[in-house]
């Protein structure tokens, strides 16, 4: 028998003025479903972000079917889940977390999302050489998606520069060297 009510959230800094839970709750409607989203900003509870393991050790307690990650939380939450999805571990990097019998799954939705809206958006791009202003977890879901959807080579440039020639280093395993 399927659940009749959600309790998800939303974890990361600066939320606030967020439109997610709305856009959630409004299409959780459209479904049938009933959803109570909940914004869980570590600004205004006067967290530092390495304490995510703890809002989601909460959010276990307090029954939370599901979670959203968002910066700067979406590789400091990692080492607290009991599983990644392939495209997760393969990033580094997590946006959504399913909690199910007790056990937290961190997945990364970013990839499939910006690779489909960019084809659907821009199909006649030219992709032999991007310049990707980014390297974080979104950034490492973009340039993933990037690569995958045929560009030659990415150049990555980030406010902190070990970040993108990380990022790099990780892209050269998963698409081979030169690209990335």
């Amino acid at each position: 028998m399927p659940q009749d009510s959600y309790l998800v959230g939303l974890i990361g800094a600066g939320i606030g003025p967020s439109l997610t839970p709305a856009l959630h709750e409004r299409e959780a409607d459209r479904q049938g479903l009933r959803y109570l989203y909940r914004l869980l900003d570590i600004d205004t509870l006067g967290l530092r972000p390495d304490r995510v393991g703890e809002l989601l050790r909460a959010a276990r307690d307090l029954g939370f079917d599901g979670l959203n990650i968002t910066h700067p939380c979406k590789q400091l939450v990692i080492e607290h889940l009991d599983a990644l999805s392939p495209g997760a571990e393969a990033l580094g990097a997590v946006n959504t977390v399913v909690i199910a019998d007790g056990r937290a799954t961190g997945h990364n939705t970013d990839v499939t999302g910006f690779a489909a809206s960019f084809a659907r958006g821009l199909p006649d791009a030219r992709m032999d050489r991007v310049v990707q202003l980014g390297a974080g977890g979104a950034g490492a879901a973009v340039a993933h998606a990037v690569l995958t959807l045929g560009a030659s080579r990415v150049t990555l440039v980030d406010a902190a520069p070990e970040r993108a020639v990380a990022l790099a280093a990780s892209l050269a395993e998963h698409f081979g060297a030169g690209r990335g």
